[in-house]
């Protein structure tokens, strides 16, 4: 049986973290970080004071301001926030070369055959947490199993500086009571689809027959009764800096509205260039991907004759792609990158 020696290591609140330490009068209040109240744009991140007024990352900065009138908005400053991930991510590396950054503020870690040096996956945790916060000024969340997906789900469940630990053997009774939505690959549709066979819990989708699944779900539904099990084989993947940024849209019911598909591709394309602009990065290809209420799913793509972190511009070649392939087509889910 392996061993449980993937971590999952989550910044917490990461832009709005940032700030908060950066300027000591920003704590224990309020942050949005995304713009200044009232602008047209979307939340990037917002501190755990925000979120318990309900204001959540994606949201327009107006909704945010109803939310939370006494909020402190503040833009986006990206080159404060990749160095903090630089800071960051070389404090994980010393613990293992096997480190998968897959965000700004998320990254992969296995530590299997360090612990002569580090200790046990447990202790490392431990000591990355302490690191993070000493020498950085930021908290983490981690999560530790056997698995990518299971340590990732894990790392969510006790946030802010958090620590999850799943023993081997125990992943499908750990997923088995938590709400279906906390899957990797479970959009409001699919949720929506499984609740037909009374699925409500993870527990309940792993009980569902692989044949029955493929019925419903076509190739995708083995794997999604995999994953409810716990068993993920994709290994930690070290590599260079992300090649792509992306965002996905699934909608609570299939919708052909062209208003609201604009409305869609508006707010993607603003999260993209955001994360862009926080990455220090600039896009050279622009995609859009579009799954149909068949679930069949197209993508197109076009390079542009400069690179651009421009949302207007992103806007604009997404909605160009998109229009042949949601026209007169009821539409599941989109996507920008």
């Amino acid at each position: 049986m392996r061993a449980a020696s993937i971590l999952h290591v989550d910044l917490d609140a990461f832009f709005a973290a940032v700030e908060q330490r950066d300027h000591p009068e920003l704590r224990g209040r309020p942050v949005i970080v995304g713009g200044r109240p009232g602008e047209r744009g979307v939340v990037s991140a917002a501190s755990y004071e925000a979120r318990r007024f309900g204001v959540r990352s994606a949201m327009p900065l107006r909704t945010a301001e109803r939310l939370c009138p006494d909020g402190v908005f503040v833009p986006v400053d990206g080159r404060r926030y990749v160095a903090a991930s630089r800071a960051v991510m070389a404090i994980l590396g010393r613990f293992t070369p096997l480190l998968e950054q897959v965000s700004i503020d998320e990254a992969f870690l296995d530590v299997a055959g360090t612990e002569a040096l580090h200790g046990s996956p447990e202790a490392i945790a431990h000591a990355i947490r302490a690191a993070v916060r000493a020498e950085a000024g930021l908290t983490v969340s981690v999560g530790v199993a056997t698995s990518r997906l299971v340590a990732k789900i894990a790392s969510d469940l006790r946030k802010p500086d958090g620590l999850v630990i799943v023993p081997p053997g125990t992943e499908a009774a750990f997923l088995a009571p938590l709400p279906i939505g906390r899957l990797w690959g479970v959009g409001e549709r699919t949720r929506v689809a499984l609740a037909d066979y009374g699925v409500t819990t993870i527990g309940d989708l792993a009980a569902l027959p692989d044949d029955l699944l493929a019925r419903r779900f076509g190739s995708q539904g083995p794997v999604l009764g995999e994953r409810a099990r716990g068993i993920d084989p994709t290994p930690v993947s070290p590599g260079g800096p992300a090649k792509s940024v992306s965002n996905e849209h699934t909608f609570d019911v299939d919708t052909s509205d062209p208003e609201r598909i604009d409305r869609t591709i508006l707010a993607l394309a603003e999260q993209v260039a955001r994360r862009l602009r926080a990455s220090g990065v600039k896009a050279t290809t622009i995609a859009v991907k579009v799954r149909d209420a068949r679930f069949e799913t197209h993508t197109r793509q076009r390079t542009l004759p400069e690179p651009t972190d421009v949302a207007d511009t992103i806007r604009r070649v997404a909605a160009e792609l998109a229009a042949p392939l949601v026209k007169g087509t009821r539409i599941r889910l989109l996507g920008v990158g």
